[in-house]
Formats: C-alpha cells, structure tokens, sequence
C-alpha cells in the first residue's frame, strides 16, 4: 500500500506539462546556441547552453517528483513554436515567451500545492524565482537589441 503524502490527482499532469516545457526548452535552447551569429555570439552561444542544460535538470527535478507521487512521466517535448527568425531580438523574445509560458505552469502547482505540502510549494517557489530570473537577464539582453 502506497502512503500518499499529498493527493496527486491534480498535480500529476502539471507536472508532466512542467517536464514537457522543460525538454522542449533543451531543444529550443540548444537550437538558439547554434544558429546565432554576429559580434556577441560566443556569450550569447554560452548563454544559452547554459539554458539548455538547466532546462534539462528542471526537467529531471519535476520527473522525479512526478514518479515520486505515482505518476508516469509523458515521452515527448512540448510544442516548440519557431519563427525561423535567427536575430538576436527575435530569439531573445521567443525565449522570454517560452520562460513566461514555464512560469505560468510552476505557479499553478505553486496554487496546487499551498497548503498542503511545503516540499512543493518551496520547489514550485524556487523554480519560479528561477525564471524570472531568467526572464529579467532576458529583457536585459534586449535591451541591447531594441534600443536604437
């Protein structure tokens, strides 16, 4: 018999969404470190490996909670939407899309977990402290990028 700690029927397939957000951002991340081009692309090369490989271990956190609470983790990325657009603005605004998209799915199981487990709620705390962050170093690298 399985001694649930938290109901998990609600948390279960945000967590697979979390995964699948996650995985697509290794792809989308590792897409934008080899198609960028210009004076400033080894920073911004590194910039978004570094990118790819928290996604990846973002990824692996949720899956093993996931697993954690009885569920089964989906096989697949999440929807990669690409405007074939390779300037350094346009990737910069995809990724703050894609960053904010990610916010949105950590803050609801921050909204299903309050309350009920502090594990939870912190790990859903820390990683949407996480992206913001990431979504404020964005905005200013854009501004690089849009001031003119």
């Amino acid at each position: 018999m399985v001694d649930d700690l938290i109901e998990s029927t609600d948390l279960v397939p945000v967590l697979n969404d979390i995964m699948l957000a996650e995985l697509a951002g290794v792809v989308r991340y590792t897409h934008y470190s080899l198609v960028i081009t210009g004076p400033n692309r080894l920073p911004l090369v590194d910039f978004m490996q570094q990118q790819a490989d928290e996604s990846l271990v973002h990824a692996r956190q949720a899956g093993e909670i996931l697993t954690g609470l009885g569920g089964h983790p989906t096989q697949g990325i999440g929807k990669i939407e690409e405007s074939h657009d390779h300037s350094i603005e346009n990737i910069l605004r995809e990724s703050i899309a894609h960053e904010r998209r990610a916010l949105d799915l950590y803050r609801a199981l921050l909204g299903l977990s309050e309350g009920k487990s502090v594990y939870l709620e912190e790990y859903a705390r820390t990683q949407i402290g996480a992206e913001e962050l990431h979504v404020i170093e964005m905005n200013k690298l854009l501004r690089d990028y849009t001031i003119g």
